[in-house]
């Protein structure tokens, strides 16, 4: 039987990372938030599109992810939108982490934000830049599997 902690759901996903890089591996972190981020991240109000993972000083810090302040709240008691948000990580997959992004030349994108039970958690994937001629095989790819599913379909 499932456990009620054990349920996962999805707040946010980003798609323009799986267009933009090739995922190479995943990783779950948890993020460190305030309480009024934490309602603007229930009420659906998170963008990732332009954030990105940098580990600083050995902790693992998710950076330019906009998190819109919580609007029944005063001006005074909320959070800065695009503040810097500690990822709750092991110590060993942080050193992994800075192995791969220094010497293979890797990027640490987020690919979604969702809650596992009551907790905030964010996938984070190691990717590797895609060229420009890579986007548009995917893409060629991608219609050519869409015009055999339709064609099945007949």
């Amino acid at each position: 039987m499932a456990n009620q902690d054990d349920k996962i759901k999805i707040i946010t996903d980003n798609r323009q990372a799986r267009h933009l890089y090739e995922i190479l591996e995943t990783f779950e972190a948890g993020v460190q938030l305030l309480g009024t981020e934490v309602k603007s991240v229930r009420a659906g109000k998170v963008n990732l599109r332009d954030g990105y993972v940098l580990v600083r000083n050995g902790e693992a810090v998710l950076i330019n992810v906009h998190i819109s302040a919580y609007e029944q709240s005063s001006e005074y008691f909320n959070h800065d939108p695009r503040r810097t948000r500690k990822l709750l990580m092991h110590k060993k997959e942080i050193s992994k982490l800075i192995g791969q992004v220094e010497q293979k030349g890797l990027t640490l994108v987020p690919l979604k934000m969702y809650f596992k039970g009551s907790w905030v958690k964010i996938s984070i994937g190691l990717g590797r830049g895609k060229k420009l001629h890579d986007k548009r095989e995917d893409l060629k790819r991608r219609q050519d599997q869409r015009d055999m599913a339709r064609a099945m379909k007949r």
